[in-house]
């Protein structure tokens, strides 16, 4: 892949401070994207990128901030689910399959997830579609739903949503170091609330995903909806315009 030239200016303009942002700048998660498109080999065309580098990053509003929205980060919408939109398991599997690959080795995944199997795992009924291609969202990192069950959190969402794929494209290609600082503690754990599972793969969709990092290995469990794990947020989010 070649970097286009109004990107490689993009680079020069914004550097990360992953010290102190959780939410990292629009050039910064840009290169993470196309430094994992390279290793991968995903077919996702050079003309994508370099029109994220025109487009106008949405910015948080004041009303944003009171709800505790941290940033708006870049996602990325794979397959096709029949009905025009992305297919929201493989954009959390592809995402999984890169983040084992980049920590090398230092992950965990819980027996009972196979992104391969619908008896296994599915986007929620009710959860918003995700769009095909770049995408954009604002996102809240968890600690304001940390005392809340994942079902009491479905309930209360409104106009947004939890993560699903997401999770697994923030800490697996754009913002490896919060995984860093939830093996601090410095950041609670998460649960995918737009993600259902099944543990027994007889449609019992009754968990969710959770993803955490402990001993620096960064690890792929689940959770009952109805209970509440008091180390684990639930991060939601905002959709933008799509890019």
């Amino acid at each position: 892949m070649l970097i286009i030239p109004r990107l490689k200016n993009l680079f020069l303009k914004e550097q990360p401070d992953a010290d102190s942002d959780p939410i990292l700048p629009a050039a910064v998660q840009i290169k993470a994207w196309c430094k994992a498109i390279r290793q991968m080999g995903w077919s996702i065309n050079d003309s994508e990128l370099a029109d994220l580098a025109a487009m106008p990053w949405p910015a948080l509003t004041n009303e944003d901030r009171r709800q505790e929205l941290a940033g708006t980060a870049l996602f990325y919408g794979f397959g096709d689910n029949g009905s025009d939109h992305s297919n929201a398991v493989l954009s959390g599997k592809l995402a999984w399959e890169y983040a084992c690959r980049s920590r090398k080795g230092k992950t965990w995944q819980c027996e009972y997830i196979d992104f391969d199997k619908l008896d296994d795992i599915r986007l929620r009924p009710g959860a918003l579609p995700r769009p095909k291609g770049f995408y954009f969202a604002k996102i809240q990192l968890g600690a304001r739903f940390q005392t809340m069950t994942v079902n009491q959190l479905r309930r209360y969402l409104g106009d947004d949503t939890g993560l699903g794929p997401e999770g697994f494209q923030l800490l697996g290609i754009t913002h490896p170091h919060i995984a860093d600082w939830m093996n601090a503690r410095q950041m609670p754990f998460m649960a995918l609330a737009d993600y259902d599972v099944a543990p027994y793969g007889f449609n019992d969709f009754y968990d969710a995903p959770q993803l955490f990092c402990s001993n620096r290995i960064l690890g792929l469990g689940i959770g009952n909806v109805d209970r509440n794990y008091p180390l684990f947020g639930i991060p939601t989010l905002q959709f933008c315009q799509g890019a």
